[in-house]
């Protein structure tokens, strides 16, 4: 066989094998594919699935439909439309977020896809002139959740409340559960600066959540965005819903 044509195939053969979409989809991959079909999610949700891969990143997380969950800070609840009905029959979900927020939440929560969700008051706020949640004293109220989500939520936290965050996570958390951190990358060591204001450094979010006693079980490069040069803020145009990501996935030691 011609070699440029073998090598050719053989590049072929692995970029096939390395694009999870095209990879044979497992049963719970269906079944949030189904999730996502559903009526409560609107037309500007579903225009986010291509960016979020769901049913790729869920998987990665280890999420189980008999799971106990908390999602933290779920803004105007993208993944909680697809976590409510995936965990609604075997499982609990729990957002946890400012009581008024929960309360202003109270007409999603009320469709029948979402009506097993918990609501988990605590004592958040936003700082408007740090641009960034403030939090009280923390408890999550619970020591046997499976698995705690923080997506493109930790960069609002400064290191002060990320460290209580941290804390109360593990105490939360059931021995051998997750932590997952999804956040917007930053360049390793860049300064403080405004535009990397929604930015964080993977090395340092690492070493805090160690500081705390996980253990980093594993990472994924499912979210790198090689256009994305980590220069700008993340609502800028050239950026904004294509910013590069890291995942985390923390464990709290058996």
């Amino acid at each position: 066989m011609n070699k440029t044509l073998l090598a050719s195939l053989l590049v072929s053969a692995s970029a096939f094998c390395s694009f999870p979409s095209l990879a044979a989809l497992t049963p719970f991959q269906e079944n949030v594919l189904e999730v996502m079909k559903m009526d409560h999610r609107t037309e500007a949700d579903k225009l986010r699935d291509a960016n979020r891969n769901p049913e790729v990143a869920l998987e990665f997380f280890g999420l189980k439909p008999d799971m106990k969950v908390i999602e933290l800070v779920p803004g105007g609840g993208w993944y909680s439309k697809i976590l409510a009905p995936i965990l609604k029959d075997k499982g609990e979900f729990h957002i946890a977020f400012k009581k008024e927020w929960l309360d202003e939440m109270d007409d999603l929560l009320s469709i029948n896809a979402m009506s097993k969700t918990k609501k988990l008051p605590i004592e958040l706020d936003w700082n408007s002139k740090e641009r960034r949640f403030s939090l009280g004293n923390i408890d999550f109220g619970m020591t046997d959740a499976d698995m705690m989500l923080s997506i493109r939520e930790y960069h609002n936290f400064n290191l002060e409340d990320k460290t209580k965050l941290n804390k109360a996570t593990f105490d939360a958390l059931k021995p051998g559960g997750v932590y997952v951190i999804v956040d917007h990358t930053r360049r390793h060591m860049m300064p403080e600066a405004d535009e990397m204001r929604r930015r964080e450094d993977p090395v340092e979010v690492i070493l805090e959540v160690q500081a705390a006693g996980f253990v980093l079980e594993k990472s994924s490069d499912m979210f790198y965005r090689p256009d994305d040069e980590l220069r700008y803020e993340v609502g800028r145009k050239t950026v904004t819903g294509n910013t590069d990501r890291f995942t985390l996935v923390f464990k709290k030691p058996e």
